[in-house]
């Protein structure tokens, strides 16, 4: 599409009041700068809502991903709140920021997948005591994980915890 044609399409949703003069003006320096705009990325009814900034949103994104895989670590503090508060970030953000939603299945799948090896574990630590070595690798691998996942989504990255289990795609 032409510089042109971008900067028709953003005067005709400057007069018809879709967008502020403000976001006119920085929306029309993005186009001159060799940046593009569509209209699906306005809303119909943002009559003086701010434009997205996909930078924000980039940021906010590994912000929250950050967040998420680091807060299994609530499960050393309160028991249960290593997994209410990934679970709880994960719902709240993952229709704002649509890779919050991989982020969350990953680490919930980390998470059951964790759950279900401990169980294994526990059970051969009765039966022929090689649990407890697995026990305390499956801990290490506890700690590891969600700090190499928060690293990665702190870098933009989505990353899959090794050995864990596909429950939720």
């Amino acid at each position: 599409m032409s510089v042109a044609t971008e900067l028709e399409k953003l005067q005709q949703l400057h007069q018809s009041g879709a967008i502020s003069d403000e976001e006119y003006a920085k929306a029309k320096q993005h186009v001159l700068n060799g940046g593009t705009v569509t209209v699906e990325a306005v809303p119909a009814s943002a009559s003086a809502s701010p434009t997205v900034d996909p930078a924000k949103i980039e940021q906010e994104t590994r912000t929250w991903g950050l967040l998420l895989h680091i807060s299994i670590f609530a499960g050393y503090v309160v028991p249960i709140a290593g997994f209410v508060a990934p679970i709880v970030i994960w719902q709240l953000k993952k229709n704002e920021l649509p890779l919050i939603d991989r982020h969350g299945k990953n680490a919930l799948n980390w998470l059951i997948s964790t759950l279900i090896y401990g169980f294994c574990c526990s059970l051969l630590v009765f039966a022929f005591f090689i649990g407890v070595p697995l026990l305390f690798a499956l801990l290490i691998l506890g700690i590891i994980f969600p700090i190499v996942a928060a690293i990665k989504a702190n870098n933009g990255e989505v990353w899959k915890y090794p050995l864990s289990i596909t429950f939720l795609k």
